[in-house]
């Protein structure tokens, strides 16, 4: 018992008592321990803590992050496209965007961020898995309103964009080299 009291604590979900019963070590319920309406949000907000900003690549780490933890799923996910997107124009220099930009900079034959040590059909890979990922995540919140309320899958999405992220700098680095 004390320690899930412990851990609601450490979730902000338990909150010292505002009167005088505070010095008796009296808790109540935080505003967003309120907001609280069923097992499904509760179930949400777990999900959304299993998201370490640390674990977040620089460039987004907080934008994308912050809006995570509000919530805004459909926000952290094109935030987190948009900056892979961000990310391989500023190492390439292509004016191009989304799709076309990735099938450019990852074009197996000589794209700019291309590795040239891997075999052909892993370059191809490469390119579709950056068109793809910019194609099905982050052009649609670009076009038009995208409903993204499960946190399960925007964590994923974002992870993915996060991967995305180092596999550019990586480039970027082995390029510089």
């Amino acid at each position: 018992m004390i320690e899930a009291w412990a851990w609601l604590e450490a979730q902000g979900l338990l909150v010292p008592a505002e009167d005088i019963s505070n010095s008796r070590g009296w808790r109540q319920l935080s505003r967003r321990a309120k907001k609280f309406e069923d097992e499904t949000d509760f179930a949400k907000y777990a999900v959304a803590r299993t998201l370490p900003k640390e674990a977040l690549h620089p460039r987004i780490a907080k934008k994308v992050w912050m809006a995570f933890m509000r919530g805004e799923f459909d926000v952290a996910v094109f935030q987190a496209m948009k900056a892979v997107e961000v990310a391989v124009r500023a190492a390439t220099n292509i004016p191009e965007l989304g799709v076309k930009l990735m099938r450019s900079a990852f074009k197996p034959d000589n794209g700019p961020l291309t590795d040239m040590t891997v075999e052909p059909g892993e370059r191809s890979a490469r390119m579709e898995l950056f068109a793809g990922a910019i194609g099905s995540y982050k052009n649609p919140h670009s076009h038009r309103d995208v409903t993204l309320d499960n946190p399960a899958e925007a964590l994923e999405v974002i992870l993915l964009a996060n991967h995305l992220m180092r596999i550019v700098e990586s480039r970027c680095q082995t390029m510089s080299s």
